[in-house]
């Protein structure tokens, strides 16, 4: 399989990257021995290269850290730039149609500062919302330009309370599971 890999981690005054780093490279050494991959940074790119790199993937791998309930305003900055038109969609009869990335799957990894338990629960900060309703505009943009979820049910995998309370081993661990269950199989 040819993988895209894309390090969405972006400079931040109250982050050094440490654990966005260690998980990009978790997910890179686990499938580069069985697969082709390429390697993109938000921080440093050229569209054009960008475009060609996400034509040439079958599935593209984005690791970011979630700032303000929301990505990186450089990660959305590279899509801006690299999600072209008559490249990644077009025109369509259907609103939402015109995707042109239909044979490309994705999968999202994300750290959180917010704790587990601040999802799926009405009492909760995020009112009963997870992560995939926070994360759902990015999941439209995907699907807009045509492309899958690896896994239909599992669009991303998250990691939670990375500020106060991180579980580096256990968030290390569950990239290599998905890798050996949803990649390597």
């Amino acid at each position: 399989m040819r993988i895209l890999l894309v390090n969405g981690y972006a400079e931040h005054v109250d982050s050094n990257g440490g654990l966005n780093k260690l998980l990009f490279h978790t997910f890179m050494n686990g499938v580069r021995k069985e697969n082709e991959v390429r390697v993109s940074n938000i921080e440093e790119y050229q569209p054009i290269d960008e475009v060609n790199k996400f034509l040439w993937a079958d599935l593209v791998f984005f690791q970011f850290p979630i700032y303000w309930f929301q990505v990186p305003g450089k990660l959305k900055q590279y899509l801006d730039d690299v999600f072209m038109y008559s490249e990644f969609y077009g025109s369509s009869v259907h609103y939402g149609d015109g995707g042109m990335m239909n044979d490309t799957k994705y999968i999202m990894s994300t750290t959180w500062n917010a704790p587990e338990y601040a999802f799926n629960n009405v009492n909760e900060f995020f009112e009963g919302k997870n992560v995939d309703d926070v994360l759902f505009p990015l999941y439209c943009a995907f699907k807009y330009c045509g492309f899958k979820p690896l896994v239909p049910q599992k669009r991303s995998l998250s990691f939670h309370d990375v500020v106060k309370d991180p579980n580096t081993q256990e968030y290390v661990d569950e990239i290599q599971k998905f890798i050996s269950n949803s990649i390597s199989k």
